[in-house]
């Protein structure tokens, strides 16, 4: 191979190079800028302007010679200015830029050794200028095929393990997320900067010097992308800890919450029966004020006991007190919005269901239904409907409720999720609580949206449990 196909060779090399890295950052941010549901025309318009950004300035690399730092540095200013057409995260892209020049670097470090090897065996040792053109192309070839193999590699897995969370990220996220490739990107630096010293008899490879750094510095390369992938393990577990403890503070209140109304219902229940053990003393008088003629007291003593009977009168009777309070107080907020509120639902006679179970269940299906009822123009229609019924040793709960937009569901928990990033879904939340009472008792799920009608239905099966008389009270 003569000197002018060498150097066409090493064009051709750092062409492809750039088309490579430039292709793989658009694949690896693809996932952060783009959603489902968004039109294929504007996908492609976000792809083409990361991989033609990185291309130009690195194609111009080639004809004004620039620094490598200086081309990446120009590559983050730019992408950082088009966050807001590519509908990303600021904070975010600059953690995924520092993510993906980390791995850039220490995937070039892990094949260092082999290059060296390599060119020490088949370059150094001829002397022939043709021969060492040649063999110099061949060995750059299989170092850069290694190079792009474990880059690609490397960046596969992380974008597959970045992908299951979301980027809202605070500052101190990102100087957490962050530290590790930073420091590996300084690493390699100074690797670099070292690879050739100076001696008193010219320069010699820092390999030449020290062997054992052969394998040495490539096992640290890998320790950092390990290192990366550990950090990010660790914080959406961190995450999904803090959702989860999010998840059953909301479970505690509702149940402090129903705690305390059951007690305001045991107080209503327990002043009908002292009504009922009153009755007796109010029909003697009511019979000694007819038999002695005095109608105008009678009557008297009548409405007062009519305005006594009143104060007792159920709005909703389901055969059990926590669910009288919750199906009550949703039927009566309804009624104040405006929504029909149509309900069939009897409480199991069996003991084998926790009452306080049943109602978290019931609390958060219609307070969803409440809010996506509400959310509706009044002139439309507005309906929630419940119905809970048993069946030999199984129960079903069903709520339905009209509502307007669309609803996209989580790929991995099946449940319904915002279409805005910002906002954290009640309506996911909700049904995440209702879902995780169904699993207690080996029971199922199922969510149907059908036009404008959502319906959950729920199925419980009953269970042993040694405390189970205790939570169904006033059955």
């Amino acid at each position: 191979m003569s000197e002018a196909e060498f150097i066409v060779f090493e064009n051709i090399s750092v062409v492809l190079e750039t088309l490579v890295y430039a292709g793989s950052l658009a694949y690896f941010f693809y996932p952060f800028m783009t959603e489902k549901k968004e039109p294929r025309r504007s996908k492609q318009k976000k792809i083409f302007i990361v991989f033609a950004t990185y291309s130009l300035i690195y194609f111009a690399d080639m004809i004004f010679h620039m620094r490598n730092w200086l081309c990446m540095t120009l590559v983050l200013v730019i992408l950082a200015a088009a966050t807001k057409y590519l509908d990303m995260d600021k904070k975010g892209y600059f953690l995924l830029m520092i993510f993906f020049v980390c791995i850039k670097c220490i995937g070039r470090l892990m094949a260092e050794s082999l290059y060296y090897v390599l060119i020490k065996k088949w370059v150094w040792e001829k002397t022939r200028i043709e021969i060492i053109y040649r063999n110099n192309a061949i060995v750059y070839s299989i170092y850069m095929m290694t190079v792009w193999i474990i880059f690609i590699f490397m960046i596969y897995f992380l974008k597959k393990r970045i992908s299951v969370s979301k980027l809202e990220l605070q500052i101190r996220e990102i100087c957490h997320l962050g530290l590790i490739p930073v420091i590996g990107v300084l690493f390699v630096s100074v690797i670099y900067r070292f690879f050739s010293l100076g001696w008193e008899n010219g320069f010699f490879h820092i390999y030449e010097k020290y062997p054992l750094l052969l394998g040495v510095i490539p096992s640290i390369a890998i320790l950092f992308y390990v290192g990366i992938l550990i950090t990010i393990l660790s914080y959406q577990k961190m995450i999904a800890l803090q959702e989860e403890k999010k998840k059953y503070f909301v479970e505690e209140q509702q149940l402090h919450a129903l705690q305390e109304r059951t007690r305001e219902v045991e107080q209503f229940y327990k002043g009908i029966r002292q009504m009922k053990h009153e009755m007796r003393n109010h029909l003697t008088n009511i019979k000694g004020l007819a038999e002695s003629g005095k109608y105008e007291e009678l009557e008297k003593y009548i409405a007062q006991m009519d305005g006594e009977l009143s104060a007792y009168e159920l709005t909703v009777k389901t055969g059990n007190a926590v669910t009288d309070v919750i199906v009550g107080d949703k039927k009566n907020a309804a009624g104040m919005l405006g929504i029909d509120f149509q309900t069939e639902f009897i409480y199991p006679q069996s003991n084998k269901y926790n009452a306080y179970d049943v109602g978290i269940i019931l609390n958060n299906l219609l307070t969803n239904a409440l809010e996506a009822c509400e959310k509706i123009d009044e002139k439309e229609e507005r309906y929630i409907i419940l119905s809970g019924r048993q069946k030999r040793k199984f129960f079903l709960i069903e709520v339905k409720n009209s509502f307007q937009g669309e609803i996209e569901f989580d790929t991995n928990t099946e449940l319904p999720v915002s279409t805005k990033q910002i906002d954290i879904s009640l309506h996911g939340l909700g049904l995440s609580n209702v879902k995780r009472e169904v699993e207690k008792y080996m029971g199922d799920m199922k969510i149907k949206v059908r036009k404008n009608e959502f319906s959950v239905t729920v199925l419980l099966q009953e269970r042993s449990n040694e405390n189970g008389n205790k939570y169904n009270i006033w059955q």
